[in-house]
């Protein structure tokens, strides 16, 4: 961490934050949001095809992961789009400022906390969901769903720094939310659609390298291709395995990519909080 940061003042912040989300049980109820749709999709996922109980834990995540893509995004953007503007709305802001506390310290704590309170509620949520299957899991189905769970926190903390961006940019809470709600559109609706248009448009001659490069620009799909090449059966489900360039199936690069995400958007932040 940089020597210019008080890290006891980051810590006094990012507490407050976390504080402030428990005390209003929000960490509780996203769990229990998660928990449900968890238990939900491994025991009834294959209902449709006529057979109900857990399936394996490849079919679980593969129909986890839509779900995540459409949660996670907006439960995030929610979470943090009014960090900053609220605090000048209310006031609070000024004081906070007026203290020996500089405004990187204010930044990182907020955003420490608010991903303190996403990733708590991810893990207790998943975690709870998946434990009346716990004796039909094996140790690498265990490790397989951890993985996942956590891609999940990563997915948030990107969309929680474009949200806190969000919030330092707009000049009042009812301006920041309409943005915040028309990132998720764009991100979870919109861009896919608009990527599988330009396919179609240019008739196959879009070369996989800028497919896999444009899929870059959007970290709900950089989730979904964690979770897709982590195992066979779900690239079978999804069919990208032939179109993707093989360095971006890669978890290393993808996880990177993803830090990424989480990165530029709080730099920005800073750069902008005046």
């Amino acid at each position: 961490m940089p020597k210019f940061l008080d890290c006891a003042q980051v810590r006094i912040i990012a507490g407050k934050e976390f504080r402030d989300r428990i005390r209003n049980l929000w960490v509780l109820s996203v769990a229990l949001i998660f928990s449900l749709f968890a238990l939900a999709i491994a025991y009834f996922g294959t209902a449709q095809q006529g057979t109900v109980g857990f399936r394996g834990i490849d079919v679980t995540i593969a129909s986890l992961v839509s779900l995540v893509i459409y949660l996670v995004p907006l439960i995030a953007l929610i979470l943090g789009y009014d960090a900053v503007v609220g605090e000048r709305e209310r006031g609070s802001m000024e004081l906070l400022l007026s203290m020996p506390i500089t405004r990187s310290e204010i930044l990182l704590g907020k955003y420490i906390g608010l991903s303190g309170a996403l990733a708590v509620s991810t893990l207790a949520g998943f975690g709870a969901g998946l434990l009346p299957m716990a004796s039909q899991l094996s140790t690498a189905d265990v490790y397989h769903y951890a993985g996942f769970v956590l891609s999940a926190i990563l997915m948030g903390m990107a969309f929680l720094s474009l949200s806190l961006l969000v919030s330092v940019l707009s000049s009042d809470r009812m301006r920041a939310s309409g943005i915040a709600i028309a990132l998720w559109f764009f991100f979870v609706l919109i861009f896919d659609l608009v990527l599988t248009g330009a396919l179609v448009v240019s008739d196959g001659s879009l070369g996989s390298g800028v497919f896999g490069a444009l899929l870059m620009l959007n970290p709900a799909d950089i989730f979904r291709l964690l979770n897709i090449f982590s195992s066979e059966q779900v690239q079978s489900m999804y069919g990208l395995a032939t179109v993707m360039p093989a360095r971006l199936t890669d978890p290393a690069i993808l996880t990177a990519i993803m830090c990424g995400w989480i990165t530029a958007p709080f730099l920005i932040a800073r750069w902008r909080f005046k």
